[in-house]
């Protein structure tokens, strides 16, 4: 089965990754160069297990555009959205035996440098039917 695996961020962690300061030091080159060489030994070990499907991060939140239908017309707002402290950062999908294996691999992501950090563990639907069960 198809497992996604959500990981989020804020704006000021990906401020802090970009070498800006606001609240928290800027990470160094050196500690960026360790998170890219995690990220990439983490996802080729699953390329080679076989259980990468795919993995993508996503921009910060301050060039997303939020979409709504209000009485019929789009409405776009562009981020960031003072409403909203984490969002969507990246995912990871993965093809394993079971729901336990994908948690055991998302355990893999979560940063024990950042206190609160987590990732959500979601299965993929083959179709509606799958809903509710």
């Amino acid at each position: 089965m198809k497992y996604m695996i959500l990981l989020y961020g804020s704006q000021q962690d990906y401020d802090v990754l970009s070498g800006r300061a606001t609240g928290r030091p800027a990470m160094s080159a050196e500690q960026i160069a360790a998170m890219h060489k995690h990220m990439e030994t983490f996802h080729q070990a699953l390329a080679e297990s076989g259980e990468l499907v795919d993995a993508q991060g996503l921009s910060e939140p301050v060039h997303a555009r939020r979409v709504q239908v209000r009485e019929g017309a789009p409405v776009v707002t562009d981020g960031p959205y003072p409403e909203t402290q984490e969002v969507l950062a990246g995912y990871t999908i993965v093809e394993c035996a079971s729901f336990d294996r994908a948690t055991e691999i998302a355990a893999g992501l979560v940063d024990p440098d950042a206190p609160g950090g987590y990732v959500d563990v979601r299965p993929v639907l083959d179709g509606i039917e799958d809903l509710g069960g």
